[in-house]
């Protein structure tokens, strides 16, 4: 019996371990396969960057590289081939590094490649870092490039993100360990940084910023200079002071925590003001300043950084006809001198563009970049003033109203608005081009009534006015604030047929050996307005030049435009255009003052308009509009011809009739009333009789009024025009 026990107790032992066994190889396998794969990733990795290291260490120097000197330069252009702006490596002496404050060069250390001094040109550890970040990120949140590596990104390559150009960044930096010392690299490099605002170097941005030398700046500005090589147009506090502030601080700490400065240094440094120069040196040397900085905005929306753009060396050809330009800023500061206008509030902006292709053809922000460099033509917001009033005719046109159609030029209230005319001068029924060539005021008021303040709205926003219009009838007389450069394209439309045209500044951008990496496209177009409603007004706005108050205006060739000026004589504009260049211009003070008396649309900008579309338009001799005939008649006749204001007049004159007719029917109650009187007192008296009953006659109805009731003006805007 113990015996059979002890055989089936050894054969289950048996089939135990056989199991386990079984189960261990099962598993170690998986583990096994597992940990071979690592260990041979390992391996790998290792068997890489030491072939990597290998190969980096035997790239050879680069020759004369203390002599190198980049002379490759991003240029801008105009169409007609003049450059306009020059972005130079070299536009302040070089500084030696004896010369550069310890605290700039801990501050970059620490900031761009803390182990700077303990590597050979690339810092594969950091590398393999940011890249985790990256991925965990999802996103390029960390670099990794050395102060070598970012110096040979400088003189040698561009600042395309790609793979290949990262290889090249790291062979370069190599070599440049290999050719010269730590502290030359240093020298070079801060020599070479562009650091936003066209410095480029640590002394061209002491000088840009704060308009005095390197060896000048406290622990503050040379923090704020360190931190500039990130993101030099995000953190440039001439565009940003917040962004740049921060980012300063945030250097102040990294110096802090490498303790390169005390706790009290950071502190202070920390709470310091940042005081800027008052004048960017580098702008003084452009030709189109405002312009440029148009073109900068529009090649960083089409993905070219501030950094790849002046260091790139590239050809960038804009639109700009520097001709006409070089016309315009001339006859900004003659015309503003001319009439009085010589304090630096006084301000004047011009803005062309083709409304065929948008080229923007002048562009104009101001009268001196080099004392306010707030572009008055993207930025600015300011009441056109009478300017508005054919957005209100082509909203009216393109409800059938004709320009031969005739309109009550007299007094019109509506709700509590009460307009008048300039001077208070009637001319009682005028043909709705002569209201808009003489821009009787009160007609606007009328026509807005007629088509509606939403229809005016809408024609404003398809036209391209994006700035908020109140859903207000005062609006007919430019009440509220738009941008010079979206009023100037609305215009546009008057010009083309009806088409709304995007301006653009970028042709194409080269690389210095001549490739195109950009080329514009066609640019965007959209049919807002029928081609009778422009024929209508243009044949309208061509009064205005010719015998309306825009007389000022004319360049004895085919144009059409319209003046504005506010009530309080604070704004004024004239806005025109030819077939092939519409152009607007503003001029008003920047602190919102009154301007001198006598200043209006029809004078200082129809005089600046003149003088620049004279020589803007010599491309093109006279050339006439390409439209059907649109006969404008001195006094309208016929039974088809419709006269706006005139139901209010019958309506008023239906409302006596009544009032008259009402007299008159109880005048002729009391008669009878008194008749019937008298025949009772003869029967009374005559038979002696009961006296009769007297008979009340029913009073005349009163007829029922048709004067419009007034309805307030609806300030708000409606959900649906939002």
């Amino acid at each position: 019996m113990s015996k059979y026990y002890v055989n089936r107790n050894s054969k289950a032992k048996e089939m135990a371990k056989a199991n386990i066994s079984k189960k261990s190889k099962k598993e170690g396998g998986f583990f096994s396969t597992l940990k071979f794969i690592f260990i041979m990733g390992c391996a790998c990795l290792l068997a890489g960057v030491a072939s990597l290291e290998l190969y980096l260490s035997s790239l050879p120097p680069i020759n004369n590289l203390e002599q190198f000197k980049p002379n490759i330069v991003t240029k801008i252009y105009s169409s007609d081939d003049e450059i306009i702006k020059t972005f130079t490596a070299y536009t302040y002496e070089k500084i030696e590094l004896k010369d550069i404050p310890d605290n700039l060069k801990k501050a970059l250390i620490a900031t761009e490649d803390k182990n700077f001094y303990r590597h050979h040109g690339y810092d594969l550890t950091g590398l393999a870092r940011s890249m985790v970040q990256n991925v965990i990120a999802g996103r390029v949140v960390q670099g990794a490039s050395t102060i070598t590596q970012q110096l040979a990104r400088v003189l040698f390559l561009n600042n395309e993100r790609t793979f290949d150009r990262k290889l090249k960044e790291l062979f370069i930096a190599a070599r440049i360990e290999k050719t010269i010392s730590k502290d030359q690299i240093l020298e070079m490099y801060m020599n070479n940084v562009y650091l936003g605002a066209g410095a480029y170097g640590v002394e061209a941005a002491a000088q840009i910023y704060f308009d005095k030398h390197l060896k000048d700046c406290n622990l503050s500005e040379l923090a704020l200079i360190a931190g500039l090589p990130q993101a030099p147009s995000v953190y440039n506090p001439f565009n940003n002071m917040d962004l740049a502030v921060q980012r300063r601080n945030q250097v102040l700490l990294r110096m802090f925590k490498m303790r390169y400065i005390t706790r009290d240094e950071y502190e202070k440094a920390k709470e310091e003001k940042v005081h800027l120069a008052k004048v960017p040196q580098f702008y003084t040397t452009n030709k189109a300043p405002y312009f440029c900085d148009y073109v900068l905005k529009e090649l960083e929306s089409l993905g070219f950084d501030e950094a790849e753009i002046s260091q790139g060396g590239y050809k960038v050809v804009t639109t700009l006809n520097y001709k006409a330009q070089k016309a315009a800023d001339e006859a900004i500061s003659k015309n503003l001198i001319n009439w009085g206008l010589r304090g630096e509030k006084n301000q004047a902006a011009v803005f062309a563009y083709s409304p065929i292709d948008g080229k923007i053809l002048v562009y104009s922000g101001g009268k001196d970049y080099t004392k306010s460099q707030y572009d008055r033509v993207t930025q600015a917001v300011r009441p056109p003033g009478s300017a508005f009033k054919p957005i209100v005719y082509a909203a009216a046109m393109e409800k059938g109203i004709s320009p031969n159609d005739m309109i009550e030029d007299r007094p019109i209230t509506i709700g509590q608005w009460s307009p008048h005319n300039y001077g208070n001068k009637y001319r009682g029924n005028i043909p709705v081009y002569t209201a808009l060539m003489v821009s009787s005021n009160v007609c606007a008021a009328r026509l807005i009534k007629e088509v509606g303040i939403r229809s005016v709205i809408q024609i404003a926003r398809v036209l391209g006015i994006e700035t908020p219009l109140e859903y207000d009838y005062t609006i007919a007389l430019g009440s509220n604030g738009v941008k010079l450069f979206e009023f100037t394209r609305a215009y546009g439309a008057f010009a083309n047929g009806g088409y709304v045209v995007q301006p653009y500044s970028v042709e194409r951008v080269e690389t210095s050996r001549g490739k195109v990496v950009y080329r514009a496209p066609k640019t965007k177009i959209s049919h807002q307005l029928s081609m009778n409603t422009a024929a209508e007004m243009t044949a309208m706005m061509r009064t205005v030049i010719t015998n309306g108050t825009g007389r000022a205006a004319n360049i004895g060739k085919p144009a059409a435009g319209k003046t504005g000026t506010t009530d309080d004589n604070k704004d004024a504009y004239f806005v025109g255009y030819t077939p092939h260049i519409v152009a607007g211009v503003w001029v008003g003070n920047d602190d919102n003052t009154v301007m001198t008396k006598g200043v209006q649309g029809g004078t200082v900008p129809a005089l600046i308009w003149r003088d620049m579309m004279k020589v803007a338009t010599e491309p093109y001799g006279k050339a006439e509009f390409n439209y059907p005939e649109v006969k404008l008649m001195p006094f309208a006749a016929g039974a088809n011809v419709k006269i706006i204001g005139e139901e209010e007049e019958e309506q008023e004159t239906v409302q006596q009739e009544a009032d008259n007719s009402n007299v008159l029917d109880e005048q002729t109650a009391q008669t009878a009333k008194e008749a019937v009187e008298n025949v009772v007192k003869t029967i009374n008296a005559d038979k002696k009789a009961e006296p009769v009953k007297q008979v009340q006659p029913a009073p005349a109805p009163k007829p029922v009024s048709t004067q419009p009731v007034s309805a307030p003006i609806p300030m708000a805007v409606p959900a649906g025009m939002h």
